[in-house]
Formats: C-alpha cells, sequence, structure tokens
C-alpha cells in the first residue's frame, strides 16, 4: 500500500480511559456487566464467566461506563490484546487494568482503529514496551503517544471490508469449535455432573495422591534457536487447550531436561497469573517433549487417572472459582504452590467411565482438527492481508 496518509497519534485520535478498582466481594448475580482482563482476548470481548455490580449503584461508577464500539485493551499479563464493545454486553463498566479507547477524530473508522490494534506488530511493540518479565505491565501514557497510520476515510473503509469479510468466515469457524467444546461440557456433567459439587456422590481423593510427581518449570530465559520447544503460561489457553502461537526455544543443560520437561499425558497447570487467569490448565498432548518455564507446574498422573478427564475437570466453571478463590497474593499476581495444588480435592469416578469420557473426547478433538486446518488457512490470507496494509 502506498504511503499516502499521516500518522496520528493515538492520544489525539482517542480518549483513553482506565478501569475501576471494582471489588470481587461486591459482585452480584445480574447488573451491570464489569469487563476485566480476562474478557479481553486476541481480538475479540469474550463472556465466559460474567461478573456484575449492583445496577443501583451506576452512579458511583458513571466515568466507567462503556459504550458500543468502545475499542478495550488488556494492559497487564498478555498486553496489547484488543476487543471491540458489542451492545449485547452492555451496560458494562471498565475494570482496572483493561483501557478503553474512544474515538473522538470522525476521520477514523472504529473498525479501521480496531484493526490495526489487533495487528501483531501493534501487539508485538506493546509487548517490547511493557515493563516487567514474569508479568508484563503496559501504560497508557505510552498508549497516547503511539503513532498510527491514518489513510483517507475511504481507503480505510475498503481495508475494514475486506478484513472484515475474512474475519466473518473465521468467526463462523470458531463457532463451530465453540459449539463443540460445549458438547465436550455438556458430556462431562451428564456422566459426572458438577465437580465442585459431586451431586453423584463420587469417591473424592486428592490430587496428589494419584500423581507420580508435580514439578516447576525452569526458570532460566527463552532464547533465539534454542534446542528445546519453550512453553510459557501463554502457551495455556483460557479455555484448557495448548496455544503453541508465539512459541519460544530455550537452552537448558542436559542434567536439568528431565526435571522440567514434558511429556504426552502430562497436566500443565499455570500456578502464577492474575486473579482472572490463575489455574489455566491443559493436557499436553503432542508426541514431542518440550520444556515449561516456571510458573507452570508439571503434572504427571499415576495409571488411575485419565489425563483428559483431569484436564477437563480443572476447566470446568465451578472448579475455575474454586481455584481463583484459593489463590493467594495481589489481584494482579496471585499463586497457587505445587503442595496446595496437590492438596484439592477431586471427584475420582471409576477409571473405565472415566476412559469413556476420553474416547468421546478425542472424536470431538478429531473434528475439531478439521476445522482448526481451514481456520488456519483463513488466518494465514488474513494475516498475508493485514501484513499488507500494516506491515
Amino acid at each position: 500500500m502506498k504511503k499516502v496518509h499521516s500518522n496520528k497519534r493515538i492520544g489525539d485520535i482517542c480518549k483513553i480511559l482506565n478501569g475501576f478498582a471494582f471489588k470481587s466481594e461486591e459482585y452480584k448475580d445480574e447488573g451491570i456487566r464489569v469487563m476485566r482482563i480476562t474478557n479481553v482476548q486476541k481480538g475479540e470481548i469474550v463472556d465466559d464467566d460474567p461478573k456484575f455490580f449492583p445496577i443501583a449503584r451506576e452512579n458511583e461508577i458513571s466515568r466507567y461506563m462503556l459504550q458500543e464500539g468502545d475499542v478495550l485493551m488488556s494492559l497487564t499479563g498478555n498486553v496489547g490484546r484488543v476487543g471491540i464493545m458489542e451492545e449485547k454486553f452492555l451496560p458494562a463498566a471498565l475494570n482496572q487494568r483493561v483501557a478503553c479507547l474512544r474515538l473522538k477524530d470522525i476521520g477514523v473508522d472504529k473498525k479501521y482503529l480496531f484493526h490495526i490494534l489487533n495487528s501483531d506488530a501493534f501487539e508485538n511493540d506493546c509487548i517490547f514496551n511493557a515493563a516487567g518479565i514474569a508479568q508484563k505491565n503496559m501504560s497508557t501514557k505510552w498508549l497516547e503517544q503511539y503513532e498510527i497510520p491514518v489513510p483517507p476515510i475511504e481507503t480505510q473503509s475498503r481495508i475494514v471490508s475486506e478484513l472484515d469479510l475474512l474475519q466473518s468466515v473465521i468467526d463462523k469457524q470458531k463457532a463451530q469449535l465453540k459449539e463443540l467444546d460445549n458438547l465436550a461440557q455438556s458430556i462431562f456433567y451428564d456422566m459426572f455432573g458438577d465437580p465442585v459439587e459431586n451431586e453423584k456422590g463420587w469417591k473424592v481423593i486428592k490430587l496428589g495422591d494419584e500423581c507420580i510427581d508435580m514439578k516447576y518449570g525452569t526458570s532460566r530465559p527463552a532464547c533465539k534457536n534454542g534446542k528445546y520447544p519453550y512453553l510459557r503460561m501463554c502457551n495455556i489457553s483460557y479455555d484448557g487447550y495448548l496455544d503453541l502461537n508465539k512459541l519460544k526455544t530455550i537452552d537448558i543443560p542436559e542434567d536439568e531436561v528431565e526435571k522440567c520437561s514434558v511429556n504426552y499425558g502430562d497436566i500443565l497447570f499455570n500456578r502464577t497469573n492474575s486473579i482472572e487467569l490463575i489455574g489455566k490448565t491443559c493436557m499436553f498432548d503432542l508426541k514431542t517433549s518440550m520444556v515449561i518455564a516456571g510458573y507452570i507446574i508439571r503434572v504427571r498422573l499415576s495409571d488411575n487417572l485419565e489425563p483428559k478427564f483431569i484436564a477437563k475437570l480443572f476447566n470446568m466453571p465451578s472448579m475455575k472459582k474454586s481455584l481463583r478463590a484459593m489463590a493467594k497474593g495481589a489481584v494482579n499476581q496471585v499463586n497457587i504452590n505445587s503442595k496446595e495444588l496437590a492438596s484439592i480435592v477431586i471427584p475420582n469416578p471409576p477409571l473405565s467411565l472415566q476412559q469413556s469420557f476420553a474416547a468421546k473426547i478425542e472424536n470431538i478433538e478429531k473434528q475439531k482438527v478439521v476445522i482448526n486446518k481451514s481456520i488456519e488457512e483463513t488466518q494465514k490470507l488474513f494475516d498475508y492481508t493485514m501484513d499488507k496494509y500494516f506491515g
């Protein structure tokens, strides 16, 4: 794209709002939706675990109320992720460590702004300029000074139309994945009930009673062209899957590899994160070994537990809520150590039933592989188009 545009600072074209420090004990079952960091994923707003503030107290938080079309951005953890507010989420208010970018320049298309901020180039700049190592924190002062290209509005509209068409295809494919995930969760409830309530009366055990070991990963830093693939907490998705985007590499001494490597069937547990993301859990389902970072606990189960059952159990809504309740530390960085993890009481249905569940999950995952391949191809075209316009 020929450079026929001027650059403008985000602070000049947007009003940037910071969030309010809501207290979790004030959350209600309905009211004003509180938009938290966990709601802002890559390119979208998700609402899997909604929290609400009393609507009768709206006047207290009027300056933090959101509008349709606002662009939300994560300022802590996975910094620079953006999503655009939709009417279905309103009324909603902004939580701390989430920024709201509200357009004040009529010469900028809000969807154009969203797309350029959703580019890998912008997200990488956010990461590079954020403070902190284990937990990144981004400054809105830096964000205000960041410049973006602003071509004529007609050019912006053409770019938006092209990207929106590709995104709509990806969204439909992701909706198919979501339906399969919902099916997996329904199967779990049908077979085992709620893992915390245990209304089916299964025998209960402490997780540590049926573990071969629990090991922390390495604290050594990643490096370019390292010998081993290096999994960090960002490689565990919130919904319980291995995410190999932004996979890095590491070099470590051979005598340290075994105690911080993971093999097929190991459970990966994110022990340190924000209160919203603490306890992200997935099963390592690859045939090759990888090394894990120190903020992940490797849980190696005995033969008496089925890994796919345990992984799904830790991703059920009630279990996620229990993990957040037991975590200790500040809101932006809480922790669950291996001793606390081992002490968690879980239902232990017959192994044959766990294995039957795993077989059903495997069939679902085969369908997801096909859909994911389609998403990958469409995403390549989307990324090429983003790169063409935004570098």
